[in-house]
C-alpha cells in the first residue's frame, strides 16, 4: 500500500504534509486524525478502505511532518478549519468529499461540518469520539441544571483537559513518553498488544496541548449554534476513557440527518478495531455518495 505525499501551504504560511491513497477516480475521502496521533494512525483503516475510495489523510499542523505554529491562537477551530479547506482545494480541486474524524480530528472538523459554505462539499460525515465543542457546552450546561451526576461524570473524564491548561508542565510531561512507552499505555487502555506504534509521540502531544489550550475556554464559556451542513453518523465508543456516550445525545439537535453506531470499545479503536470502524466509515459513505 503505497501514498503519494504532498506539502501544502495554508493561509497563514505552515506547511501541511498530506498523503492521498488509491485510486483518484473512486469517491473521496478524507481521514482527520486526533491527538496525540498524526495521520500514520489511519493506516490500518486505510487498508481496509482504499478499494472503495481515493483517500486523503493529513498531519494537522503541530504534528507529525507538518510545521509548528508558534503562537497559540494559530490553532484555534476556524484556523484549522481553513487548513481542511486548503488541503481539500489543493487535492481534490472542486470535487465533494466524504469526511471521517476521531479524536481531535473531530472536534476541529466539526467547526467545517457545521460552516455553510461546505454545504454540498462534504457529502458525508463520520465522527468518532469528538464532539463538537459547541454542542459539548450546551450539553454540559443542560446536565448541570437537570442531571448532575451526567455532568460530573464527563467532568471527572476531563481532568486532563484542565492540566493542558497549565503552560509548563503540559508539553514537558510528553517527554517521559517515547513510542515503546506509549504503546504500553494503548495496550493497556485497548486491551490489546502489538498496536502500531507512533514514532512522533513526544513532539506530538507536546506540541498538540495547544490544541487545547487555544480552544476550550473559549468554546466552552461562549458556545455558538453550529448546525451540520451534511448527514452526520456517530461512532460511539461505549468504553472510551475520555468522552462520554451521552455527548453523543446532544447531536440530533444539530444534524437533522443523524444516525449511530454503538461500538463495545475504548477511545482507540481506530487502532484497536481497523476493521470495524472501516465498516462504518465505508458504509455510510457510499449510502450517501453523490
Amino acid at each position: 500500500m503505497r501514498a503519494n505525499t504532498h506539502w501544502i501551504a495554508t493561509q497563514d504560511q505552515q506547511q501541511l504534509y498530506a498523503k492521498t491513497w488509491g485510486d483518484e477516480s473512486k469517491p473521496a475521502l478524507v481521514l482527520v486524525h486526533g491527538y496525540p496521533d498524526n495521520q500514520e494512525v489511519w493506516e490500518p483503516i486505510i487498508s481496509n478502505l482504499i478499494s472503495d475510495f481515493y483517500i486523503v489523510t493529513y498531519d494537522v499542523r503541530g504534528a507529525g511532518q507538518s510545521t509548528i505554529p508558534k503562537k497559540i491562537r494559530a490553532y484555534a477551530l476556524p484556523r484549522l478549519s481553513l487548513d481542511l479547506e486548503c488541503v481539500v482545494n489543493k487535492l481534490l480541486a472542486n470535487r465533494p468529499f466524504h469526511l471521517a474524524a476521531h479524536d481531535w480530528g473531530s472536534i476541529q472538523t466539526w467547526e467545517s461540518v457545521t460552516e455553510p459554505k461546505f454545504k454540498g462539499r462534504i457529502l458525508s460525515y463520520t465522527t468518532i469520539s469528538g464532539p463538537c465543542l459547541d454542542h459539548a457546552a450546551f450539553w454540559m450546561r443542560e446536565q448541570f441544571k437537570h442531571q448532575k451526576s451526567k455532568f460530573f461524570k464527563q467532568l471527572f473524564k476531563s481532568w486532563y483537559i484542565v492540566a493542558f491548561q497549565l503552560p509548563i508542565l503540559a508539553p514537558t510531561v510528553w517527554h517521559l513518553f517515547n513510542p515503546e512507552r506509549w504503546a504500553k499505555v494503548l495496550a493497556q487502555m485497548e486491551g490489546q498488544k502489538g498496536l502500531p506504534l507512533n514514532q512522533n509521540i513526544s513532539a506530538d502531544g507536546e506540541h498538540g496541548v495547544a490544541l487545547y489550550r487555544a480552544n476550550f475556554i473559549p468554546r466552552l464559556s461562549m458556545p455558538r449554534q453550529r448546525h451540520a451542513v451534511c448527514p452526520v453518523q456517530a461512532v460511539v465508543l461505549k468504553r472510551d476513557k475520555f468522552v462520554s456516550p451521552e455527548l453523543i445525545d446532544e447531536i440530533p439537535k444539530w444534524a437533522s440527518n443523524f444516525e449511530r453506531v454503538d461500538v463495545d470499545a475504548n477511545h482507540w479503536a481506530v487502532l484497536s478495531r481497523p476493521e470495524e470502524i472501516a465498516s462504518y466509515i465505508k458504509a455510510y459513505a457510499l449510502k450517501h455518495n453523490a
